[in-house]
């Protein structure tokens, strides 16, 4: 940790552990504009980056909440993961004067061992609002960087992972009619419940890396799942929000089947509706919701 306590010492702004981080407004400060998010794993923390143009956004608050509310909708965003920090950050914009993004994609997928999603929810009256989806809650750090301005937050990871695979579609085979039409991607989960975490790593989806080979999550309406069960071979999985194939020969099904099916404790896959029915609820064999049918 001593890279991040440098870090602060030069640089911080505000400290917590798992609290919430208020930086001291400044009314002289101008407005600036968001040009990159990243992230990386560092030896005991996962590292998120805001980097803008012009000086800081002067307004700085990180605290974890129980959802991720879109500003200015008051609508919940769904987002994978067991925790979730909210990043709200001001005055500042993640748009151009003609209304372009100036960020790159609004909702993103990491495959670190903690930090599992960037997801925007707010854009709103020079005031931006981000969701980080964690795969636990932990304690983390805030600091600011100068030249350019930077807001990094580190986030602990005191914790071993294992790694599993996730079942993305693969649009190019789908479209070419070749079997598989999905491909297996390397995820990092926290044992002992990795098959749960391999379907929250499913419904985070492909990194900015794997987008660019076409790789993609098909939800079929899904926002999530809100339960997995597994006993005598067979893993039973409900969905949550929607649920339709939109008359596609390929859904949902097609990608928590195999990745539930790589674990030696699943020989069976049955998925259910958000009202938690399915074609076949009992015996020995594969099933889906009728919502799930082409």
């Amino acid at each position: 940790m001593r890279r991040i306590h440098t870090a602060l010492t030069l640089f911080a702004c505000a400290v917590a552990l798992g609290g919430t981080i208020v930086a001291p407004a400044n009314a002289a400060a101008a407005q600036t504009t968001l040009v990159a998010i990243r992230a990386a794993h560092h030896p005991t923390y996962d590292r998120v980056v805001f980097e803008f143009t012009g000086p800081l956004p002067a307004q700085r608050q990180v605290e974890y909440v129980p959802r991720l509310i879109g500003d200015p909708s008051g609508l919940p965003i769904p987002m994978a993961g067991d925790a979730i920090l909210s990043v709200r950050m001001s005055p500042a914009d993640g748009h151009d004067d003609a209304g372009n993004g100036t960020y790159g994609p609004a909702r993103r997928a990491y495959a670190l061992p903690n930090v599992m999603q960037v997801v925007n929810a707010g854009d709103f009256e020079a005031v931006l609002t981000f969701g980080i989806g964690l795969a636990t809650r932990t304690a983390f750090t805030v600091s600011t960087l100068t030249g350019p301005s930077r807001v990094v937050i580190d986030i602990a990871t005191p914790f071993r992972t294992v790694p599993v695979q996730v079942h993305l579609l693969d649009q190019a085979r789908f479209e070419a009619g070749t079997l598989p039409y999905t491909r297996a991607v390397t995820r990092p989960v926290i044992p002992p419940a990795v098959a749960r975490g391999a379907l929250q790593r499913l419904f985070a989806g492909p990194t900015e890396p794997e987008l660019a080979q076409r790789l993609a999550f098909e939800a079929s309406d899904a926002t999530g799942f809100t339960s997995l069960s597994i006993a005598d071979g067979i893993a039973r999985v409900r969905l949550a929000g929607g649920c339709s194939s939109h008359g596609s020969t390929f859904t949902i099904a097609g990608e928590i089947t195999p990745t539930l099916k790589q674990f030696s404790t699943v020989r069976w896959v049955k998925i259910y509706d958000p009202s938690g029915t399915t074609e076949r609820p009992s015996g020995p064999v594969d099933s889906i919701p009728e919502c799930l049918e082409p």
